[in-house]
C-alpha cells in the first residue's frame, strides 16, 4: 500500500489494492488524535457513508476506532449524503464528520473524507495535519474497539440525517412557489445517496417526479456516478419523453449536480450560476458571491449591477466554503458543479441547489435556457470550456512559471490587459475574455480554462493556451 495523502477530498483508492481496512484504521485513528489534540473529543463524530460496496463496514470500523479513543460516533443508518453529514456536523455541534465516499469516481474505488467542526472542506491546515500525524502511525498504535462491543460502549448513537436535515433545506427554498408551478421533473440520482431525499422534497412541493436509478446498486449502472451527459443519456431521455420541465440528477454522495432544461438540453455549472444568483437576489436575497477562479465571469457582470462583491478564489471547493463562512456571501460556486448558499453548510450540496434550480424555474415560468438568453442579452454572452495538456511534472511548473513572469501581449488576436496569478497564470483580455493555465492538484497535467463571447472564440483561446505551454 503507498503512502497515504490526505487532501481535501480526504483519501480515494481502489478498494483492496489502494484503500484497504487497514490504512482506514489508521486514518481514523489520525482524525481521532486530531480531534483530541484540538479539545473536540467531547463533542463527538459524526460518521457516514455511501452506497458503494463495504461502504457500511468501512464506517463501523471508523466507529470502531473513534470509540476505542473515548468519543462519541454518531454513525448514519443508512447511506446518506455528504451534505447531509455536514448539516449533521452542525446539528449535534460535533467535532467533525468522517465521510465514506469516493463521490464520482468509479465502484472499484471508495475513499475517507473529514469534514471538520465548521461544516465544510477541510482546509490545507487541518489536512496537512491529518497527513502527518497519518505518517507516523504504525498499525499497532491503533485503539479499537470489537465490532461486537460497539453497542455496550455507550459511545455508539445510530442517527438518521433524513427529516433533520430535509426540514432544514426546506426552510431555504419556496416551496409554495414550486407548488403552484405543478413542475414535472425527472430525477436520476445515479444509484447514489440523494434517493429519498431530493424525491422526498420535490414530492413534498407538489412535483410530479419520476425517478429512475432510484435502487440501491454498488455498481452504479456498472459506470462512474458523474452527473456528466456522458452517463446522463436516460435522463435526457426521459425528459424528453414526458415533456418534463426539468432533469435533475446527483453524483454518488450528492455533492454535486446536473441539469437538463425541458428541451434535452444540458446546462453546465457556468450557466447555472448566473441564472441562481440573480434569481436569489431579485427574490430578494442579499450577499454577494464567492467563486473559483475558474469560474464564469458572467456572474460578476450581474453582481456589479447590483452593487454586490464578488470574491474570487483559488480553485477547490475549501477556499469557496471559507469565504461563506467568513464574509456576507449569498451563494459560492465552482465550475465543476459544485454549490453552497448562504445560511446553510459550507460544503457542497447538490440536493439544496436542485431545489433551487425548481425554485427560479417555478418562480420564472419559463424554462431556464430562456432565462440564460436573457442574461446575455443584458449582460453580455459568455461561452466557458477546459480542456488539458499532458506533461510531467517539472515542465509543468517551468511552463506555467515563464508564462507567469513573461506573460503574452496577445493572445488569440486579443490584448492581454492582466494577469491574475492567483491559482496559476490567468490572462484577462482586452474584450472580456480570459484564460487560465493552472497544474492539476491530482494528475500530471495543465488545465486550460477559457471563457469568450462565442465558441469560435473559445476554441481558438483554448487551442492558444495549449500553444503558449508547450513552447
Amino acid at each position: 500500500m503507498e503512502a497515504i495523502r490526505f487532501g481535501t477530498d480526504g483519501w480515494r483508492g481502489i478498494v483492496g489494492r489502494d484503500f484497504t481496512f487497514e490504512g482506514v484504521k489508521l486514518v481514523a485513528q489520525a482524525i481521532a488524535d486530531y480531534v483530541k489534540s484540538h479539545g473536540l473529543a467531547e463533542r463527538g463524530v459524526v460518521v457516514g457513508y455511501d452506497t458503494r460496496r463495504w461502504s457500511r463496514r468501512f464506517a463501523e470500523d471508523v466507529a470502531s476506532v473513534l470509540i476505542g479513543n473515548g468519543i462519541r460516533a454518531y454513525l448514519t443508518e443508512r447511506d446518506s449524503p455528504t451534505p447531509a453529514a455536514a448539516f449533521m456536523v452542525l446539528h449535534k455541534t460535533a467535532a467533525g464528520a468522517v465521510m465514506i465516499t469516493a463521490s464520482h469516481n468509479s465502484p472499484e474505488w471508495n475513499g475517507i473524507k473529514f469534514i471538520p467542526h465548521y461544516a465544510g472542506p477541510a482546509l490545507p491546515d487541518v489536512t496537512d495535519e491529518l497527513t502527518e500525524r497519518i505518517s507516523g502511525l504504525k498499525t499497532e498504535a491503533v485503539r479499537e474497539v470489537p465490532a461486537g462491543q460497539l453497542a455496550a460502549s455507550g459511545l455508539l448513537e445510530p442517527i438518521d440525517p433524513l427529516e433533520p436535515y430535509i426540514a432544514f433545506i426546506e426552510g431555504q427554498v419556496d416551496l409554495e412557489a414550486i407548488r403552484e408551478a405543478r413542475l414535472s421533473v425527472v430525477l436520476d440520482p445515479m444509484y447514489g445517496t440523494s434517493r429519498g431525499y431530493l424525491d422526498r422534497v420535490l414530492g413534498d412541493a407538489g412535483c410530479r417526479v419520476e425517478l429512475i436509478h432510484g435502487d440501491l446498486d454498488s455498481s452504479f449502472g456498472d459506470h462512474r456516478p458523474e452527473p456528466l451527459p456522458e452517463f446522463l443519456s436516460e435522463l435526457r431521455a426521459r425528459v424528453l419523453a414526458l415533456g418534463a420541465d426539468l432533469g435533475l440528477a446527483t453524483d454518488g454522495d450528492a455533492d454535486r449536480l446536473a441539469v437538463y432544461d425541458h428541451d434535452g438540453s444540458y446546462l453546465a455549472a457556468n450557466e447555472l450560476l448566473p441564472i441562481l444568483f440573480r434569481h436569489l437576489v431579485k427574490s430578494g436575497r442579499r450577499g454577494g458571491l464567492v467563486r473559483s477562479v475558474a469560474t464564469t465571469h458572467l456572474a460578476d457582470r450581474i453582481a456589479e449591477s447590483y452593487g454586490l462583491p464578488v470574491y474570487e478564489v483559488p480553485v477547490g471547493f475549501k477556499y469557496v466554503g471559507q469565504y461563506l463562512r467568513e464574509k456576507d456571501v449569498l451563494i459560492g460556486a465552482e465550475e465543476s458543479g459544485g454549490f453552497s448558499f448562504k445560511s446553510h453548510v459550507s460544503e457542497k450540496d447538490g440536493i439544496l441547489t436542485c431545489l433551487m434550480v425548481a425554485e427560479a424555474r417555478a418562480e420564472a415560468g419559463r424554462p431556464l435556457r430562456e432565462l440564460l438568453e436573457e442574461l446575455f442579452a443584458k449582460y453580455g454572452r459568455h461561452v466557458s470550456g477546459r480542456t488539458s495538456v499532458p506533461s510531467p511534472p517539472g515542465d509543468l511548473r517551468a511552463s506555467l512559471a515563464r508564462l507567469g513572469s513573461e506573460p503574452p501581449e496577445i493572445v488569440a488576436g486579443r490584448r492581454v490587459m492582466s494577469v491574475n496569478r492567483l491559482d496559476g497564470v490567468k490572462l484577462l483580455l482586452e474584450d472580456g475574455s480570459w484564460l487560465l493555465m493552472r497544474p492539476s492538484g491530482t494528475e500530471p497535467i495543465v488545465r486550460v480554462y477559457a471563457e469568450s463571447k462565442d465558441k469560435e472564440q473559445l476554441t481558438a483561446l483554448l487551442e492558444a493556451g495549449k500553444v503558449l505551454l508547450q513552447k
